[in-house]
C-alpha cells in the first residue's frame, strides 16, 4: 500500500461478562487474560507495523486514560492521540469522533483501520492480505466490514449474510442479522454464506464522514463539535462534553452500515474471539490433555473441559466436568462453563443489590499511575491498606480532613514530605502522617516501593483528598 492505515483502537467498553475478573474500573481490554499482554496490548502490537500503520488513535472514557497511556508505553508504542469521552454514546459516537480526528491529522483521503480492544486474533498471511484488500476498497470509496467464518453456531455474536462477490475481493452485503437463537444460528449454518460480525471495520475517513453527515447527522455534528471543542489534559484529548453529549446512543451498525449503499464485506477465515465470555476465553487458551485451561495456582483431579482463573488463592477442584472456576480477591464465580453466557445475567442481579454493587465496579486492587493500593482490613474508624509505587513515581501533594495515617515501608525506599519537611525512610522504618498535615509520597529508588498504610479516624473514604499539586492532571 501506497499510504499508511491509522488505526483506530475502541477501548470504552466495561466488559462485564468476564466478572469476576473484569469490572467497570478495570476491564477485560486491560487484562491479561491468556498470557503476559493484555487484549489492549496485542491490539497495540497488530498496528505496530510502521510499513503499513501510522500512530494509533485511541478512543476511551477517562476513567481508563492512565491505562491506556501505561500499556502502550510498556511497549514502546507511541499514540497519535487518546481522545477521551466524557460520556458513554456507543460506536457511532466514537469512531465518528476518531474519523473528524484522523481527517485533521492526515486529511480526508486518509484510511482507518477500526478495531476493538478485547478481541483475541491470530495474524496469519490470510489475515493481512484481506487487511490489504479491505484497504484497497476503502481508500476506492467502500465502506468495509470483517466477517469472520463461523466455526459453529455461535448465539453471542451477531451475523452478516454475502451477497454477490465485487471485483475488488470483497462482498456485498444482503443484510445483518442480529444474535440468533441457536435453531436459527444452525439453520444460517447449513445455508452457508453467514458471517459472524466482527466489529472490526476499514474506512475512508472522507466517505465514512459523509455517509455519517447523511444518515446519522446528530452523530456527525456532535462528533464535529467534541473534537473542535476538545482540550488537551497532559497525554490526552478531552472531547468536548456538551457537545458530545448530543450524539444518539447508537451502534454504528445500526445508524451507518445497514442504511449506507457502500458497504462490503470481506469474508476472512483466520482466528478471531471477542473473548465476549468464559467460555470464549477457554477456546483460545493453552489447555492440557483434559482440555483444562489454568492461569493462576490449581490442582486438578478427573476434571476435565474447564476453564480456571485464580488471582491468589490456590483453587482444587475434583471429579468436575464442563465448570468455570474465576477466584478474585474479593468475589468468586462458578457456573458451567457451555452457559457462561449467564454472567451477565449474575452481574446485573449483583448490581441490584446496594451490598453487592461495589464488587461488579472496584477491585479490591486499585491502580493509579503511580502504583497502587489494596485494601488489606477495614473497621468503623480504622483501615489498612497496601500500597506499591512505581519507581520514579509519585503522589500528588496533598491533605485529609478526617483521618491521620502511619506509613511502614516493608520494601524499598519511600521519600515522604510532611508540611514542606522531607524525610527518607528504608525497609521496616515507619512515619506518622497527624491530621490535617500537607503530605506526598515518592518513590526515588529503582525498585517498586512498598508500604503499608493504616488510616484512622472519623471518615475514610476515598473522597478525602484535597490535591494541591499532581503531576497527573488531578488538583
Amino acid at each position: 500500500m501506497a499510504a499508511q492505515m491509522i488505526p483506530v483502537i475502541l477501548a470504552g467498553g466495561q466488559g462485564t461478562r468476564l466478572w469476576p475478573l473484569s469490572r467497570s474500573a478495570r476491564p477485560k481490554q486491560f487484562l491479561a487474560l491468556t498470557g503476559k499482554l493484555t487484549p489492549f496490548q496485542e491490539t497495540l502490537l497488530r498496528v505496530a507495523d510502521a510499513a503499513r500503520y501510522a500512530a494509533p488513535i485511541v478512543i476511551t472514557n477517562a476513567e481508563y486514560r492512565f491505562l491506556v497511556g501505561e500499556q502502550a508505553e510498556e511497549l514502546g508504542i507511541k499514540l497519535a492521540g487518546v481522545l477521551l469521552e466524557p460520556v458513554a454514546r456507543n460506536t457511532t459516537a466514537a469512531i465518528a469522533a476518531a474519523a473528524v480526528f484522523a481527517e485533521h491529522l492526515s486529511g480526508p483521503d486518509s484510511v482507518m483501520h477500526v478495531l476493538p480492544s478485547d478481541h483475541a486474533v491470530i495474524t496469519d498471511d490470510n489475515y493481512w492480505q484481506s487487511v490489504d484488500v479491505a484497504a484497497a476498497a476503502a481508500a476506492a470509496g467502500r465502506l468495509v466490514t470483517f466477517g469472520i467464518a463461523p466455526t459453529g453456531p455461535e448465539t453471542g455474536y451477531g451475523y452478516i449474510e454475502a451477497g454477490p462477490a465485487r471485483a475488488d475481493g470483497t462482498s456485498e452485503v444482503a443484510r445483518f442479522v442480529e444474535k440468533p437463537g441457536y435453531d436459527k444460528a444452525v439453520a444460517m449454518l447449513a445455508e452457508g454464506g453467514f458471517y459472524w460480525n466482527s466489529g472490526m471495520f476499514m474506512l475512508g475517513v472522507g466517505t465514512f464522514l459523509t455517509e455519517c453527515k447523511s444518515l446519522s447527522p446528530e452523530s456527525f455534528e456532535a462528533a464535529e463539535g467534541a473534537v473542535d471543542k476538545a482540550r488537551a489534559d497532559l497525554d490526552f484529548i478531552r472531547l468536548d462534553e456538551q457537545s458530545f453529549a448530543r450524539a444518539p446512543n447508537i451502534s454504528v451498525d445500526y445508524a451507518i452500515f445497514e442504511r449506507t449503499k457502500l458497504i462490503s464485506l470481506i469474508p476472512v477465515s483466520f482466528v478471531w474471539s471477542d473473548l465476549g465470555s468464559w467460555d470464549a476465553v477457554w477456546k483460545v487458551s493453552v489447555r492440557d490433555a483434559g482440555q483444562n485451561a489454568v492461569l493462576g495456582e490449581a490442582t486438578l483431579s478427573h476434571t476435565t473441559n474447564s476453564l480456571i482463573v485464580t488471582e491468589k488463592a490456590h483453587v482444587a477442584i475434583e471429579g468436575l466436568d464442563d465448570i468455570a472456576v474465576i477466584a478474585t480477591e474479593d468475589a468468586v464465580y462458578v457456573g458451567k462453563l457451555s452457559e457462561a453466557q449467564k454472567v451477565g445475567q449474575m452481574v446485573r442481579a449483583l448490581r441490584d443489590k446496594p451490598e453487592t454493587l461495589a464488587i461488579t465496579e472496584i477491585h479490591r486492587t486499585a491502580y493509579r499511575p503511580w502504583g497502587g493500593y489494596s485494601s488489606v482490613v477495614s473497621g468503623a474508624r480504622f483501615q489498612v491498606k497496601r500500597l506499591f509505587v512505581k519507581p520514579g513515581k509519585r503522589l500528588s501533594l496533598q491533605k485529609h480532613h478526617h483521618r491521620a495515617e502511619h506509613w511502614i515501608v516493608v520494601s524499598g525506599t519511600a521519600e515522604v514530605t510532611i508540611d514542606g519537611k522531607v524525610t527518607m525512610l528504608s525497609e521496616n522504618e515507619s512515619i506518622y502522617l497527624p491530621l490535617g498535615c500537607v503530605h506526598r509520597l515518592a518513590n526515588p529508588g529503582k525498585i517498586l516501593l512498598e508500604l503499608i498504610e493504616v488510616q484512622t479516624g472519623s471518615y475514610l473514604g476515598e473522597d478525602d483528598i484535597i490535591r494541591i499539586e499532581d503531576e497527573f492532571g488531578r488538583a
